[in-house]
């Protein structure tokens, strides 16, 4: 998917139009847009400096769109280095969450942790029907994103998918409210000209305003629970077990 920009080496590719629409797709397919540290920056950069934004999409490169955190060089990482990792990605997505202008997200393949935490900060999530929700991170006891997720689709559905890292398929997904629409990508175009044509209902600032009131403010209560959960001690350790857990079930499903 937006095979044509895989070239580029940057993390991720913005496009800001005139019209107010800003294009975000994240670019490292071949990690399967894994959120690397430069990544995160990069986005968090993008919306400390949105401008006169109406409207922001996120998409993703290649055949996923977010594999969650990079684990490529967690043999390096010390428990501090995770800790801070994963507040860096807390506050990227408290941002996206409560950005004061819509943000739509636009999820195909495979949408894994740290990334079905990006899908769910956004307002409107829309997943073509080969889209798999995963969200492993209570395997490592890691409280990101819980509190909006329990918010978005209610306590006992977030129970439900959280206790096991149970996969959601699209119209599962769709059922419990994780996911908007289910369209396929060649529709997407369109949705974007819809939702960009609606968001000029209402005068910029009336549209920041109302998207700042409605959003429900639990930030200092997940920053919290990050730091509590991802500060005691051995996260690497945590992380690493949950891995070779992961790879040894990968093993023995094979013929």
């Amino acid at each position: 998917m937006i095979d044509n920009q895989q070239l580029s080496s940057e993390p991720i590719l913005v496009v800001n139009e005139d019209s107010g629409v800003l294009s975000v797709t994240l670019n490292r397919p071949d990690s399967a847009n894994a959120l690397s540290p430069e990544l995160v920056e990069a986005l968090l950069n993008v919306f400390n400096n949105s401008g006169n934004c109406r409207l922001c999409i996120i998409r993703g490169n290649g055949q996923n769109f977010c594999a969650g955190f990079d684990l490529s060089d967690i043999e390096e990482l010390s428990d501090g280095d995770l800790l801070w990792r994963f507040l860096r990605i807390e506050t990227l997505l408290q941002i996206i969450y409560h950005a004061k202008f819509p943000v739509i997200a636009f999820a195909h393949g495979h949408v894994v942790g740290a990334g079905a935490d990006l899908f769910a900060a956004c307002w409107q999530r829309i997943a073509s029907a080969d889209t798999k929700i995963k969200m492993p991170g209570w395997n490592f006891e890691l409280a990101l994103g819980t509190r909006r997720l329990k918010n978005l689709i209610g306590a006992d559905a977030a129970r439900d998918l959280l206790i096991d890292t149970k996969t959601l398929y699209a119209d599962d997904a769709q059922k419990c409210g994780l996911i908007n629409q289910i369209e396929e990508t060649e529709r997407w175009p369109e949705i974007v000209d819809g939702i960009s044509d609606r968001t000029k209902a209402l005068p910029l600032n009336a549209l920041n305003q109302m998207f700042s009131i409605t959003a429900t403010d639990t930030r200092s209560e997940d920053l919290a629970s990050i730091v509590k959960t991802a500060g005691y001690p051995g996260l690497k350790a945590r992380v690493l077990d949950y891995r070779s857990r992961l790879n040894s079930a990968k093993r023995e499903s094979q013929p």
